[in-house]
């Protein structure tokens, strides 16, 4: 099972120096995300919106993309037993609150056994939790993996 952080599902809907890599990583396989990942993609979106990065065309193609991904995508819903990982995680990982239920979602979705399962995701503090949990972080090529302190 391959999990995708919405850190990784935005570059499917605005054009991004990874978009490339992940569309072929999309492409034929059943996407995974948290059911409120459709909500931190639309914010990325509407953030480059208002900072001017997007026109109004291609905010408008890109929550069309948006719309069409989040149709095809498996989300995982399970709020309570979620919330209870997320606690954990952010006990045991330098995390964000939404960082913390991503992961989360990733652990119900494989039944707490991550080994063997990929992590797509391109915030380095995120993929590093996830590694650390079992999960195997992707993609491969580390060079559009977003930075944080």
């Amino acid at each position: 099972m391959r999990y995708w952080d919405a850190s990784a599902l935005v570059p499917l809907c605005v054009e991004e120096p990874s978009s490339a890599v992940l569309r072929s990583m999309a492409s034929g396989t059943s996407l995974v995300t948290w059911c409120l990942s459709s909500v931190e993609i639309t914010s990325a979106i509407e953030r480059r919106a208002t900072d001017g990065a997007l026109t109004s065309e291609d905010r408008s193609a890109a929550l069309a993309n948006l719309a069409l991904l989040a149709h095809s995508w498996t989300e995982v819903a399970a709020l309570g037993p979620v919330r209870e990982r997320a606690l954990r995680l952010l006990a045991t990982h330098r995390l964000r609150a939404a960082d913390a239920l991503q992961l989360a979602a990733a652990l119900i979705a494989v039944g707490d056994q991550p080994a063997g399962h990929e992590f797509v995701c391109l915030d380095s503090r995120l993929r590093d939790a996830a590694g650390r949990e079992g999960f195997t972080a992707t993609p491969a090529d580390e060079s559009a993996v977003i930075r944080r302190r």
